[in-house]
């Protein structure tokens, strides 16, 4: 079996083995799940080291191809590009976390937690694998289920409501892209095959449009971009830690996945007709989900509307259609899964110990937990961009490949999504200090324990992350280069046969030789 099978497939398999387990042993259902994600973050270096960056290396690797339903023309096809690979990479490194993060957060029901965590897992990672579109909407719709549970029977007093908003959000969407998916079969010859249908597809304008916004509004909604964004607040609230760090880490990520590999490569017509309206959407989100975060009272609440601006940066970049702003676009979504996945586990982290998440129930615990405050300072000034931090590299690629890219408003769209940044920096600040710095205001706030040794193991990987990508970007940049490349190319070529003036930023033969700079200079 190919070794991205394997690893696509072994949670599954982990699943199945616990299945078999007997219900009253919580601690067997801990160790084999930590065990399994463990193993499958093993074999997924291997796919990261044998990843050929080499210019002219084919642009899937570890690509299998076979027979499924073949009189229907649904092939199993997997493969990987350097973005897709990112992403595989980021979903096997937070998938042990967060199961070690839950060791004593989740009591009832451990042994159905656990399947659904690693049926999930097989999900993600089958999600950015997938390169036949039914089998791709097969891996997007199954994870739609242990989510559904995570949120619906380990989550807050809400939970039913969030969830059920969650699930109708999402899954509305996406039969709206699977009549699209019909609709490229049908008109394609029978093929549901990604790449064949890239490259063969002939559409109409008005059909190219309407095709386009039938898969951008189901990526849309998993995004979130505004208008389509109130379910994650509610989601985020309500679900316990494990989903919120999963669901803000990785799930997100697909809407802007999708984006990418098959919203604008499918359709560049389209993609270019309605860039300005999309990039202005999320430019607004920028700004709407940052001045929301301001009156906000609970903490992962607040943390769910960053997220709502932090994706909009993303959806910017994208929309940029230059190297620079595509390159940013692709690493603001590692940036947001180690930053905010980190917020998410940290909120939980201080849940446990005064079980409350209200800001004002807080205050000046930063002398009972100075490693706790510590490392929740470090990964704020991460989610704020601050340079030396991954998070700076994200935006500033994405703030300047917008600024000098031939998107329309493209200057003024920039200079508003950079007033994002300094709102940010102001409402993750007034957080830090109103619950970590003045007066004690609680009594039970005086005997909190600090992080404990397996907290810190949870947050290692975190702090490394956020300070391995801020100061060498070089190696996370390069696997996706090639992928933005092409992009960009598809595009101009696109330009180029509608014969109209060229609004695509010219491809950047060294985005990943040359980030920007820092005061570090570690670059």
């Amino acid at each position: 079996m190919n070794l991205l099978s394997v690893v696509t497939f072994v949670p599954l398999a982990g699943a199945l083995a616990a299945a078999l387990l007997p219900r009253d042993e919580p601690g067997q259902h801990r160790a084999l799940a930590l065990v399994v994600s463990l193993v499958t973050l093993a074999l997924s270096l291997f796919l990261w080291f044998g990843f050929d960056v080499a210019a002219g290396a084919a642009e899937f690797q570890f690509e299998e191809q076979r027979a499924w339903m073949p009189s229907i023309g649904i092939g199993y096809h997997l493969g990987l590009d350097g973005v897709a690979l990112l992403l595989v990479m980021l979903t096997t490194l937070l998938v042990p976390v967060v199961i070690l993060s839950t060791w004593q957060a989740v009591q009832d029901r451990v042994k159905e937690f656990m399947i659904a965590i690693l049926v999930l897992e097989t999900a993600m990672i089958g999600t950015f694998a997938a390169l036949d579109l039914i089998l791709f909407y097969v891996f997007w719709e199954l994870m739609l289920i242990p989510m559904y549970l995570l949120i619906g029977v380990w989550g807050s007093q809400n939970r039913v409501y969030a969830t059920v908003k969650f699930f109708v959000y999402t899954f509305a969407a996406s039969v709206l892209m699977l009549l699209a998916i019909l609709y490229v079969y049908f008109h394609d010859g029978g093929t549901f095959d990604y790449v064949q249908a890239r490259s063969a597809l002939q559409v109409t304008t008005g059909q190219g449009r309407w095709l386009f916004l039938a898969f951008a509004l189901a990526f849309a909604v998993k995004v979130p971009m505004f208008p389509l964004h109130t379910w994650l607040p509610d989601a985020h609230t309500e679900a316990p830690t494990a989903g919120s760090v999963i669901l803000a880490g990785v799930l997100l990520k697909m809407g802007t996945f999708g984006f990418f590999r098959y919203a604008m490569p499918l359709f560049p017509e389209a993609a270019l007709h309605f860039r300005p309206h999309i990039a202005t959407l999320a430019t607004i989100g920028i700004v709407y989900g940052a001045l929301m975060c301001f009156v906000q009272t609970d903490m992962k609440r607040l943390v769910a509307y960053s997220s709502v601006s932090h994706l909009g940066f993303v959806m910017l970049g994208l929309m940029a259609l230059s190297a620079e702003g595509l390159t940013g676009g692709v690493y603001q979504m590692l940036n947001h899964g180690v930053s905010t996945g980190g917020l998410f586990l940290l909120v939980g982290m201080l849940y446990e110990r005064r079980h409350t998440r209200l800001v004002a129930e807080y205050g000046g615990i930063a002398r009972q937990v100075p490693w706790l405050a510590t490392v929740f300072v470090v990964v704020t000034l991460s989610s704020i961009g601050l340079p030396g931090t991954n998070g700076f590299v994200g935006e500033f690629l994405i703030l300047s490949g917008t600024f000098l890219s031939r998107l329309p408003y493209g200057q003024v769209l920039a200079v508003v999504a950079a007033s994002g940044v300094i709102l940010g920096a102001v409402y993750m600040l007034v957080l830090v200090e109103k619950v970590f710095y003045g007066p004690i205001r609680n009594e039970e706030n005086r005997h909190l324990p600090d992080l404990s040794v397996r907290e810190a193991f949870v947050m290692a990987p975190v702090i490394v992350f956020i300070v391995l990508m801020g100061l060498m970007p070089g190696p996370f940049l390069a696997p996706a280069k090639p992928a933005v490349d092409r992009l960009v190319q598809r595009f101009q070529q696109t330009e180029a046969r509608l014969g109209v003036q060229s609004q695509v930023g010219t491809v950047s033969t060294a985005v990943a030789a040359r980030p920007p700079p820092s005061p570090g200079g570690a670059f």
